[in-house]
């Protein structure tokens, strides 16, 4: 469905921090947003956040889309009334906490105010499409569209189908998402963790290990990435890589490495417990580089969105 001027309606469930990324990313695509909250008075907290970092990007000459600012945040609006928010709503973006019984509970909600051919998406990261919408009616519009923190800036979306999932509403999730100017990839079935967190929970088991074992300093191993595998893996993902690294591509790369890739994996230890001993150990070396403390948590976090904005830059 679309308004009277031809503007298509997204609706956001969960205004925090992902639903505030999201409305921004979808509003940069010029698509009317609703945002709403079952905490009264939260949605309009939101659009208030919402409009600083805006003005602050717009600033910075990192807003995204071809509208301005003002153009942008005329397309918000808040609700505290579930059925008033989806009013209109072709696609429907949850983002509430990482928990399965509300999500559930959401959808269920989400689906008695809503036609058929409104697509149901969570921006779950860990959470299983066949759970996540296991009370849903009508599942063939169902979809995962998981983002990376924080969205506006990191633009992969992994889009995860439940086994009902029909392709067309992978095709349209697809095309939006690449409409807003997301980077979207499509798993074709869905599997614990998806293709992030796996590839994710991969590095910090090992990075965890090689620093539980008295390998290397937490301050280092971050050095393994950020100057070393995060400088190529920005713009050349694994598998062309392994083209890129052997004169004669990936064939000619195992030929060569396949027996010592073998031998260094064979050698990998047990799945951390990430508790206990070990995560005081942890703690107490990345504590002593960062305080856990919200003056220099925050610094940092804005030093990542700021670099992470200039790569963004950079990659265009």
């Amino acid at each position: 469905m679309s308004n009277p001027k031809g503007i298509k309606t997204i609706t956001i469930v969960g205004s925090g921090l992902i639903g505030r990324s999201w409305a921004m990313v979808f509003l940069s695509g010029g698509y009317k947003v609703h945002i709403y909250d079952n905490q009264p008075g939260q949605a309009a907290k939101a659009i208030t956040e919402i409009r600083k970092q805006m003005e602050e990007l717009h600033q910075a000459q990192m807003l995204r889309g071809s509208l301005g600012a003002a153009e942008q945040l005329a397309l918000l609006s808040s609700h505290d009334d579930l059925q008033q928010a989806l009013e209109g709503a072709f696609f429907v973006q949850e983002s509430i906490f990482e928990e399965l019984e509300p999500k559930q509970k959401v959808f269920q909600a989400v689906e008695s105010h809503v036609g058929e051919d409104v697509v149901l998406s969570s921006s779950t990261s860990c959470l299983m499409p066949s759970t996540v919408f296991s009370g849903v009616q009508n599942r063939s519009r169902c979809i995962v569209s998981h983002p990376v923190n924080p969205p506006y800036y990191v633009r992969l979306v992994e889009l995860v189908p439940h086994p009902d999932t029909v392709p067309a509403v992978m095709e349209l999730a697809y095309t939006l998402m690449t409409e807003v100017g997301q980077a979207p990839v499509r798993l074709r079935k869905e599997v614990d963790g998806f293709a992030l967190n796996r590839v994710q929970y991969a590095i910090i088991a090992e990075s965890w290990r090689l620093v539980k074992d008295g390998i290397i300093s937490v301050e280092d191993i971050d050095l393994v990435m950020t100057e070393g595998l995060g400088m190529r893996y920005a713009f050349i993902g694994p598998i062309e890589t392994m083209h890129l690294n052997a004169p004669q591509g990936l064939e000619d790369y195992l030929e060569r490495y396949r027996v010592g890739m073998k031998r260094v994996l064979s050698s990998f230890g047990p799945i951390p417990e990430f508790a206990g001993e070990e995560a005081a150990l942890v703690n107490k070396e990345i504590c002593e580089l960062i305080p856990a403390d919200q003056e220099h948590l925050s610094a940092r976090r804005e030093r990542r969105d700021k670099l992470l904005m200039a790569l963004a830059k950079l990659k265009k």
